[in-house]
């Protein structure tokens, strides 16, 4: 079975940077497409970047475009979200997530997740 561990959250301060990392084992990714969503409470969880596990080609929510980047490490069978210039209301829950399909449209990227991990908080403080 997938499982997916994510770690890397934090508290840091408002213009920081992170790294999360996302631990993947259980089957082969190499058709998967990789996301991170993010959750707050009292709201519903929202997608914040997707990534292509062959073809590394990757996709963005518009509130996190030029400050968070999204990677994976074959490899290392692990994908990584890297956050920059890191803002107060960037402060959720950050959920790993597993789609057994690779993506052909923005909208496929945002939806059909299968597998999650149990999250990882970050905090950030103004």
């Amino acid at each position: 079975q997938v499982q997916l561990v994510e770690s890397g959250g934090g508290l840091v301060q408002a213009g920081d940077s992170l790294r999360l990392s996302c631990a993947a084992s259980g089957r082969t990714f190499s058709a998967y497409t990789m996301g991170w969503f993010r959750q707050v409470p009292g709201k519903e969880r929202e997608f914040v970047a997707a990534i292509g596990w062959s073809s590394g080609r990757s996709t963005y929510a518009d509130f996190v475009k030029g400050r968070f980047t999204i990677s994976r490490d074959t490899a290392k069978n692990t994908v990584y979200l890297q956050m920059n210039s890191l803002k107060p209301e960037d402060t959720a829950v950050y959920y790993c997530a597993a789609n057994p399909r690779v993506y052909a449209s923005i909208a496929e990227a945002r939806t059909g997740y299968d597998y999650w991990g149990q999250g990882t908080q970050v905090t950030v403080s103004s």
